[in-house]
C-alpha cells in the first residue's frame, strides 16, 4: 500500500512491478542482473482517485500514460533493485500528489495607460533612429 497525503492510499493490486535489465554502463553485471524496475499503475481503474485528479494526472504524465489508462514509470538509476523500486514508488507518489494540487486560475489583466505610453514612445524613438539610416542626399 502506498500513501499519498493524509487521505489517499493506493492499493497493492493497482500497482504491478516488473524487473528488467538496465541499459548503460555496468560491465557484465548488466547482462546478469535485472535491476531496473518498470512500475505500472492502473490509474484509470483506480477507485481511490477522483475523476478530476485522473484527468490532471493524464496531462502531467504525458508519454508515460498508455491508451488503456495506465501510468508506466521506468527507473534504472542505481544498481540496486530495491533502491530503484523505492525511487519508482516515490516518483509515482509525487506525480499523484501534483495531480491533487488545483492549478491557480489565471486572472487576465490589461496594460496600464503608462505602459501603453512607454511602448508607443519607444516605438517612435526606434522609428526615428531607423529613418536616419537612409542614404544621404548630396544636396
Amino acid at each position: 500500500m502506498l500513501r499519498i497525503g493524509q487521505r489517499t492510499t493506493i492499493e497493492d493490486w493497482e500497482i504491478t512491478e516488473q524487473f528488467i535489465r538496465a541499459s548503460g554502463p555496468g560491465g557484465q553485471n548488466v547482462n546478469k542482473v535485472s535491476s531496473a524496475v518498470e512500475l505500472r499503475f492502473e490509474a484509470e481503474r483506480s477507485p481511490n482517485l477522483p475523476g478530476h485528479v485522473k484527468a490532471r494526472l493524464r496531462r502531467i504524465a504525458g508519454r508515460r500514460w498508455t491508451k488503456d489508462g495506465a501510468l508506466i514509470l521506468q527507473v534504472d538509476e542505481t544498481r540496486s533493485q530495491a533502491r530503484n523500486r523505492e525511487i519508482a514508488r516515490d516518483r509515482l507518489a509525487e506525480l499523484i500528489a501534483r495531480a491533487f494540487e488545483k492549478p491557480k486560475k489565471r486572472i487576465p489583466t490589461r496594460p496600464t495607460l503608462a505602459s501603453k505610453k512607454r511602448r508607443l514612445k519607444a516605438k517612435k524613438v526606434q522609428g526615428e533612429k531607423k529613418a536616419l539610416r537612409g542614404k544621404v542626399d548630396p544636396d
